[in-house]
C-alpha cells in the first residue's frame, strides 16, 4: 500500500454525534464533495454499515468500488477495499475520533493505489483534496445539525 494522507480537525460534537454522521453514507453526496453516490449492500451486526459501494468523482481519480467498514464503537472506523472499481485498486482509510472537552479530534487517514500509472505527487494531492474536504464537510455537517 502506498504512503498515508493524514490531516485532522477539530469538531464541537460528541463523538457518538461524528459517528452517526459517518455512518450515514446516503447523505454523503450532500457533504463529500467528491462522492457522487453511496449505498449501504450490508450491515454488520452492530447495525453499522458493512459495505458501500461508492460512486468517486475526484477529478484525476473517478470510479465506482465497495469499501469493507470494521467499527469500534464510536473511537473508530476503517475500511479497505472489498471490490476494487476500473481506476482504483486498493484503498484503506480510517477516522479516529478523541474526546477532549466537549469536542471531538478527528483525524482522517486514507491510502489509494491506482491501476492507472500516476506521478506520486500528483496522487498524493489527489488524495489531500479528498482527505481535507472529507473533513471539512464532515465537521460543516456535524455541526450544522
Amino acid at each position: 500500500m502506498a504512503d498515508r494522507t493524514t490531516s485532522s480537525i477539530t469538531i464541537g460534537a460528541a463523538p457518538s454525534t461524528i459517528t452517526a454522521v459517518i455512518a450515514d453514507f446516503a447523505a454523503y453526496p450532500e457533504w463529500a464533495g467528491q462522492v457522487k453516490s453511496a449505498k449501504v449492500l450490508s450491515v454488520g451486526d452492530d447495525g453499522r454499515p458493512a459495505t458501500v459501494r461508492f460512486v468517486l468523482d475526484a477529478g484525476v481519480i473517478s470510479d465506482e468500488y465497495t469499501l469493507a467498514y470494521r467499527w469500534r464503537g464510536d473511537e473508530a472506523v476503517d475500511w479497505d477495499i472489498a471490490e476494487p472499481g476500473k481506476m482504483v485498486s486498493a484503498l484503506t482509510g480510517s477516522y479516529r475520533l478523541a474526546e477532549a472537552g466537549g469536542r471531538t479530534e478527528v483525524t482522517y487517514e486514507l491510502a489509494v493505489d491506482l491501476k492507472v500509472p500516476m506521478i506520486g505527487m500528483i496522487k498524493r494531492k489527489a488524495e489531500k483534496v479528498i482527505v481535507d474536504t472529507a473533513l471539512k464537510g464532515l465537521k460543516k455537517r456535524v455541526e450544522g445539525r
